[in-house]
């Protein structure tokens, strides 16, 4: 039962249509209208009822997966059959009928075929291509129709434009696509025998031609080994002759045609002729004749007669007897070996040596492995080391060299692989960057702070003062950047400068720069990672290093260990302060420098500086905003929502960095990076929340102190002092170095124990007692006296006594309480 026709209550057919057109029904053919529309569909291409529409292409199973196009799912893919046909041969009595073998492609991607016939020697008729690749039509009355998958087997004839071709067999591929498609195909037959063929071939193999069928081909030969020489070092012992010399050649072997050449190789000041060959290339016989053969004498094929030479061509009878033919032996690869001798025309000519390809060439083919070289070359007398001039003060030493090496002076070029490697590129800036302090007995000298800065890219240093408050100096630039020389050098010498190199420069290392002395103090924290991370260049930050000599630390001296630690670490917490692992490490002798020390407790902290607040950290960069007078930032949220292709409102750190580079905005690149990690998870920034907390318009955030300013703004680690590395967890390091020394929350064989551990506090608490009891009864006896005193001084004085006096007691009486209160409040603080 139907709905009723009522509105909202009937269903609407159009619903997830797309199409309303309607069929065209009516044509006309030649001038005549017709009625086509039998196999037109209905409106929106939907079928009539009971209308039947015969596909116009081949219909395929689908298959797994999403459907694909025919073109798509069937390219590069075609059927391959076998087949033949006859055709009547008139008015011949030799032959009536002819049988054409032919092969017939499908193409499975759009239904065509092609029928192409194969080419047969003095067949007199045109072959190939048959049929070029199209659709072919069935034969009358179904020829609105085309061929297709389903039309082929095999056995089965089929008629292509009025010609009969009987399909014989058909490819593996072939059979296996027709067969998953359902189709059985039959068994494959042979095709009838053409009785004219035969017959040509038997009389092709009764004739006995006169002339050889000889041929020489040497393309094969020469497309493999083209461009492929086999080069050997060869020694002429030519002392009989009035130079008597030593004489060494190169013979070069052409692979390509089995040819020999022969260059000789002249020594400087030989007095010969540098002639360009010693043998030109040719086949090299392995006998000397007496009498050299004529031209044309040696020749591959004997001529009998020349019946006709023109410019195009030739025409010539070979002897098949070869009549006076020379057979004669040439040199092959197979003749020639390391320590064999060559006879080069009578000229007896020693291998004493080939190149790496020759040696591949004879491992491979002949499996040689012996390649033993005789002492052929005389030593050669040691070369004097030319010496460049010494240094004459004018320009760089590096210019007056380049002026002594040719009459014409170069420019000096400087290393620009260097520089594109080591050069800043985005947030690698390659400068390292120390903290030092002059040395010098100048009390002023000693307080100044500098920043020695080394580049990467081409060995310069610079020197930075900072300026500092109320000390007398201006701060700014000391030293220009430039490469500065090794001290003890003398300014005249041959010898080319030595230069400070980055592994120069070390925390802990002492430098003289143009007669200044420096001690590097500290280093920021790019400098401390760039170091450790390229540790194969730094010795000094390699911490296998570092741990290998922590490692030579004699037996005795582990006992020592063991009870210092338990000594500075009585709760057997496994982290004790750095410093004091430092002072036990300098006290081992274990020739480490500070840096070394402090690479180690980096590698091994417990933990590092804490992290400042997220709101400190925004009021600093609203701080600094506010300095520099930036207000762009809806330039910079639009940049952010360009670069956001999702709108997902996030995007990574490096594109947030590069960004926010890209706007300029003002802030160090430490207090950025430490910005976008707080802002990030996942990997991803809030870039909406990163913008509304810098925007010192919108958002204002309380002032903060000038310290935090300034230590942003440094941008470096050098103000961390003893917060970068507080507490070092020894129970790993001793892990990783000491095998037999315990650990903090490890093994507690080898630890002290709890009794000992207990008496240790134990007699630190009663002699601390002790102490401060002592103290405390010597203040009050001495407290008391005084008191005392001052009374008696009090009854003892008269109102007849003078101001002076008077003016003496009471300053005696008030300096002994003020001393008193300050020693009570001493001794509180010590109890």
């Amino acid at each position: 039962m139907s709905l009723p026709l009522l509105l909202g209550h009937s269903a609407n057919k159009r619903l997830g249509k797309d199409k309303f057109h309607k069929s065209q029904h009516f044509d006309v053919h030649n001038g005549i209208p017709l009625l086509v529309g039998a196999e037109k569909p209905g409106i929106g291409g939907e079928l009539l009822i009971g209308q039947k529409i015969k596909p116009k292409y081949s219909v395929y199973p689908d298959g797994q997966g999403a459907a694909l196009p025919s073109w798509v799912a069937f390219d590069k893919q075609v059927l391959k059959f076998d087949a033949y046909f006859e055709e009547d041969v008139p008015q011949n009595r030799h032959e009536t009928r002819r049988v054409r073998k032919c092969q017939i492609f499908f193409y499975p991607e759009d239904d065509t075929i092609k029928v192409v016939e194969p080419e047969l020697k003095n067949s007199g008729i045109p072959q190939g291509t048959l049929i070029r690749r199209h659709r072919i039509p069935l034969p009358p009355p179904d020829d609105d129709q085309f061929y297709n998958v389903f039309h082929f087997n095999i056995n089965q004839q089929m008629v292509l434009y009025s010609r009969t071709f009987t399909i014989t067999s058909c490819d593996p591929f072939t059979r296996n696509f027709i067969t998953r498609l359902g189709v059985i195909l039959n068994e494959p037959s042979t095709v009838p025998d053409d009785p004219y063929t035969r017959h040509r071939q038997q009389i092709e193999d009764s004739m006995n031609p006169l002339h050889p069928y000889e041929r020489h081909d040497t393309l094969k030969q020469f497309l493999l080994h083209d461009r492929h020489i086999l080069r050997f070092f060869c020694l002429w012992d030519d002392t009989e002759s009035k130079s008597n010399d030593r004489r060494e050649l190169v013979l070069h072997y052409f692979l390509s045609d089995d040819t020999i050449e022969i260059r000789e190789v002249f020594p400087p000041n030989s007095g010969r002729d540098n002639v360009s060959k010693f043998l030109r290339r040719c086949k090299l016989p392995k006998k000397t004749h007496v009498q050299m053969k004529q031209p044309g004498e040696i020749t591959d094929r004997t001529v009998l007669n020349v019946l006709e030479s023109k410019r195009r061509g030739q025409r010539y009878l070979l002897d098949s007897h070869k009549t006076g033919a020379v057979h004669e032996e040439f040199y092959q690869d197979r003749d020639l070996t390391v320590g064999g001798d060559v006879n080069v025309f009578g000229r007896r000519m020693i291998i004493v040596d080939c190149d790496q390809f020759t040696k591949d060439y004879y491992r491979s083919k002949y499996g040689i492995e012996d390649f033993t070289l005789a002492p052929y070359k005389t030593p050669e007398a040691p070369q004097v080391p030319r010496l460049p001039p010494p240094y004459n003060g004018f320009g760089s030493e590096e210019d007056s060299l380049r002026s002594c090496q040719g009459l014409l002076p170069k420019a000096l070029q400087k290393d620009f692989r260097k520089f594109m490697e080591k050069d800043r590129s985005g947030l690698e800036s390659n400068i390292l960057n120390f903290q030092s302090k002059m040395v010098t007995d100048d009390p002023v000298d000693r307080e100044r702070v500098f920043i020695i800065s080394f580049y990467l890219s081409d060995d310069t240093v610079s020197v930075f003062e900072r300026p500092q408050k109320n000390s007398g100096v201006l701060g700014g630039k000391f030293l220009e950047r430039g490469r500065v020389k090794k001290p003890g050098q003398e300014v005249f010498k041959s010898e080319p400068s030595e230069y400070f190199k980055a592994q120069d420069l070390y925390v802990g290392a002492s430098l003289c720069l143009n007669r200044h002395h420096f001690l590097l103090l500290d280093a920021d924290e790019y400098t401390l990672s760039y170091m450790e991370r390229h540790a194969e260049e730094f010795p000094r930050s390699n911490l296998g290093n570092i741990l290998s000599k922590i490692k030579s630390v004699p037996e005795e001296k582990q006992s020592e260990i063991k009870k210092f630690l338990a000594l500075n670490d009585p709760d057997n917490t496994g982290v004790i302060p750095y410093y004091t692992l430092r002072s036990l490490l300098r006290g081992l002798d274990c020739d480490l420098s500070e840096h070394e020390l402090l690479v180690l407790g980096r590698s091994f902290t417990e933990s590092r500086c804490p992290e400042e607040d997220v709101g400190t950290m925004l009021a600093t960069a609203q701080e600094l905003l506010r300095k520099k007078l930036f207000e762009h930032f809806h330039e910079i949220k639009r940049a952010l929502v360009h670069r956001d292709r999702s709108r997902s409102g996030r995007l990574s750190m490096s594109e947030m960095r590069t960004l926010c580079k890209s706007c300029r905005l003002p802030l160090p690149d430490s207090l950025l990076s430490a910005l976008l990690h707080k802002f990030a998870e996942s990997g991803e920034v809030d870039y909406q929340a990163f913008i509304a907390g810098i925007n010192w318009l919108e958002n204002p955030a309380p002032p903060v102190t000038p310290e935090l300013i300034a230590k942003f703004e440094l941008n470096m680690r050098l103000d961390a002092g003893d917060a970068a590395v507080k507490n070092i967890n020894y129970s790993s390091l001793l892990g990783d170095v000491f095998s037999n020394i315990p650990s903090g929350n490890g093994d507690q064989t080898n630890a002290p124990s709890d009794s000992f551990q207990t008496t240790m506090c134990w007699n630190n608490s009663v002699v601390m007692y002790w102490i401060m009891f002592c103290v405390s009864w010597f203040v009050t006896l001495v407290v008391s006296q005084i008191l005392y005193l001052t009374t008696c001084l009090e009854e003892c004085l008269k109102p007849g006594v003078s101001n002076k006096w008077i003016t003496i007691y009471r300053w005696i009486v008030k300096a002994v309480q003020v001393k008193s209160k300050k020693k009570k409040k001493k001794c509180k603080y010590n109890s």
